[in-house]
């Protein structure tokens, strides 16, 4: 476990660890500030695209192969990344940085079903959830500390220690699959290919609508195009997928009802945290009057409080059915944005943080029994499928998040105060939606029972 954690912290970390030296990156290296983005993008849609590839190739390979090769890879390019000395350099290396990330990503719920017995599997997840969410906001502070100290290639200098330990480590402790891959199971390149257009497609235009038009100008005609192009791709693609035994997108799975409930909870919940982690700001900066330093703080109650909450939550997995936790949970999240979204014109700070921390108290008790329903629902031969599903769930939310606040921004400014409430009304929704879908698990999960323990 201790390799999964630092392996799943650093890829995750990654993925914001760069933000706030983007401006210094753009000067030293005579770059527009929009050329700079991909830094960041590269490596995102390197490992949106490659999860599910590589956690089927797992599935016949071996997780622990694809986990080392991907920490291998993930080392080596940030080592590229620090020496890059032009833009296209380090936004070459940032790519092939993400598709390391994504062999460490895709496959790491996969080695935690391995690694702990069926009876103690919550406390993994639990686990995996806190390093997942505490990662994906400590990205600016880590950042931070080491730019107070060195300048911005050490933010990935630091990575090829970290890593060489992490291979060290992994050779010894990382166990090999239970079982040889199943008849069937196939790697086709052509699916790869549709894959990767599906999904580079669908992010490229809604990065374009949600990051660069977040300024209330409305989305343009290539954002939606990119994003009518990768629908029209995926569906191709999946309607291929469905003609196979065990396909690379694991159409097969969603057929279990619980499974399928489960990525419907997962998405829309993500989609909640997307458009309440980028409203929250506009809200507190431009409608309240908070300095940056404020908001950073307040904001901060929400990943302290799912630390709080994620290994009550792995305590409670196996107590209680996964879709009630989860219900639990994000009902208490949906009533926690609709409290954000009612605040009053001044509030005080401890108005803001205790509505912060419910949020993050609400989450952080539907992720683990989410996670953990996610991973043990399909056969133990699918695993692999299952856990690229994890990361793919959390991205696609993420994306339909920002892709509905494009829209509201586009109708309402995001600077006096009507755009990001009306984003959080609808975050509130998003939440209340994931709650139903967890809900429903509890007349699902019957049924499903033979195939979970097969």
């Amino acid at each position: 476990m201790m390799v999964i954690v630092l392996g799943i912290m650093v890829a995750v970390l990654d993925g914001t660890i760069v933000n706030l030296a983007l401006p210094g990156i753009a000067r030293e290296l005579q770059a527009t500030a929009s050329h700079s983005i991909w830094v960041v993008n590269a490596y995102q849609i390197a490992t949106l695209v490659m999860l599910l590839p590589l956690a089927t190739l797992g599935d016949i390979v071996g997780y622990r192969r694809i986990y080392m090769a991907g920490m291998l890879l993930f080392t080596v390019s940030s080592l590229g990344a620090a020496f890059a000395h032009s833009l296209n350099a380090l936004i070459a290396a940032r790519a092939v940085q993400g598709l390391g990330a994504a062999g460490i990503m895709s496959v790491n719920a996969a080695l935690v079903r391995l690694i702990y017995p069926k009876a103690q599997l919550g406390r993994g997840m639990a686990i995996n959830s806190v390093v997942v969410a505490t990662s994906a906001v400590a990205g600016p502070s880590v950042a931070a500390a080491i730019l107070s100290v060195a300048s911005w290639p050490w933010l990935f200098a630091c990575n090829v220690p970290l890593g060489i330990l992490v291979l060290a480590l992994a050779v010894r402790s990382l166990p090999a699959n239970a079982a040889p891959p199943v008849a069937g199971t196939r790697f086709s390149l052509v699916d790869v290919v549709l894959n990767i257009l599906m999904f580079s497609l669908i992010f490229l235009g809604a990065d374009q609508l949600g990051v660069r038009d977040a300024s209330g100008q409305g989305g343009s005609p290539v954002a939606w195009g990119l994003l009518l192009a990768g629908i029209a791709v995926g569906f191709v693609f999946l309607q291929r997928q469905r003609k196979l035994a065990l396909p690379l997108f694991p159409v097969d799975l969603l057929r279990i009802p619980v499974f399928a409930l489960s990525m419907g909870t997962s998405v829309a919940a993500f989609a909640a945290q997307m458009l309440s982690y980028i409203a929250l700001p506009f809200l507190l900066l431009d409608s309240y009057g908070r300095s940056h330093l404020e908001a950073g703080l307040l904001i901060t109650a929400w990943p302290l409080a799912i630390v709080v909450m994620a290994p009550v939550a792995g305590r409670l997995i196996g107590r209680y059915p996964d879709g009630l936790l989860g219900g639990i949970g994000l009902a208490l999240l949906a009533g926690g944005l609709a409290l954000l979204a009612a605040l009053p014109a001044h509030p005080a700070n401890a108005d803001i943080v205790w509505r912060m921390a419910l949020c993050g108290l609400g989450f952080g008790l539907f992720q683990s029994p989410n996670n953990h329903t996610i991973v043990t629902a399909p056969p133990a031969h699918r695993s692999g499928a299952a856990s690229g599903m994890l990361g793919t769930a959390r991205l696609t939310g993420q994306t339909v998040g920002a892709v509905i606040l494009a829209a509201v921004f586009s109708v309402w400014s995001p600077l006096d105060g009507k755009g990001p409430v009306i984003a959080l009304v609808l975050a509130s929704c998003c939440a209340g939606l994931a709650a139903v879908c967890s809900t429903l698990r509890l007349r699902a999960t019957a049924p499903t029972a033979p195939q979970r323990h097969a």
